[in-house]
């Protein structure tokens, strides 16, 4: 399975950002798709998860904020990111998982800065 995504940038404190990340190759058709995000001296952290199902998680910090969606046809996942603020910045990994294998997209940048 191979992962790309899109969609990171600079943005303002308050402002918005769309990511998408689209998977590839043997696809499962019952899987997991999420994003994770890690910034700098710090972990990897969730940020959230959704099934092929539609349910969805979120971490606490973007909860409210954030809103993750995909596109089963296109095997597509998106994080729609709202009211950022500079503590989101970081880069942010797609994931894909299915039957107990998790495979990671190369990362896109997000930085929240005036």
């Amino acid at each position: 399975v191979q992962l790309q995504a899109s969609g990171g940038g600079l943005v303002q404190p308050g402002g918005s950002l769309r990511l998408s990340c689209a998977a590839s190759g043997r696809i499962f058709s019952i899987n997991g798709m999420g994003w994770y995000r890690q910034a700098p001296g710090k972990q990897r952290e969730l940020v959230a998860t959704i099934g092929s199902g539609g349910s969805t998680n979120y971490a606490d910090s973007v909860k409210g904020r954030f809103v993750i969606s995909r596109d089963n046809a296109k095997n597509t996942v998106y994080l729609q990111m709202n009211s950022l603020k500079p503590e989101d910045t970081a880069v942010y990994y797609c994931l894909y998982s299915d039957r107990g294998s998790d495979y990671w997209g190369q990362g896109t940048q997000v930085t929240v800065s005036s």
